[in-house]
């Protein structure tokens, strides 16, 4: 899990011993929804609100991912689509958001990478025309 940029020993070992157990979970979807990094949902009649994150489960290894996700958007050095994806999502939507997005994605890579499914891909820089 210590491959994914931006999580150590401590956030690895706060992972594992907070989900305790990967059965548990259908998809890397629902580990997000446990740690509580996703947005809250209000719907009544015509009203549709998505609200701020709904900060269920473990508040510690929330804040982990949290600062976990901050590392990858300022201090990785090393190109990954996971960075250039939050960089262009904090264009948009501000750099609070775009950490709780990262965050969440975050969680569901070490998931993923915990049952044996995947490992982490840095991914390629986009080639530039030379003409």
């Amino acid at each position: 899990m210590m491959t994914v940029p931006g999580i150590g020993p401590i956030t690895a070992a706060a992972f594992v011993a907070v989900i305790d157990s990967p059965d548990r979970f259908r998809n890397a979807a629902s580990v997000a929804a446990y740690v509580g990094l996703t947005p809250r949902r209000y719907q009544s009649g015509e009203v549709d609100y998505s609200g701020r994150i709904s900060k269920c489960g473990d508040s510690m290894l929330r804040a982990y991912l949290y600062e976990a996700a901050y590392v990858v958007l300022a201090r990785v050095s090393r190109f990954s689509s996971l960075e250039s994806w939050g960089v262009r999502l904090a264009a948009r939507k501000g750099s609070r958001k775009a950490a709780v997005a990262v965050a969440r994605k975050l969680a569901m890579i070490l998931f993923r990478i915990w049952t044996g499914a995947t490992t982490f891909r840095w991914g390629q820089e986009a080639k530039t025309a030379t003409t």
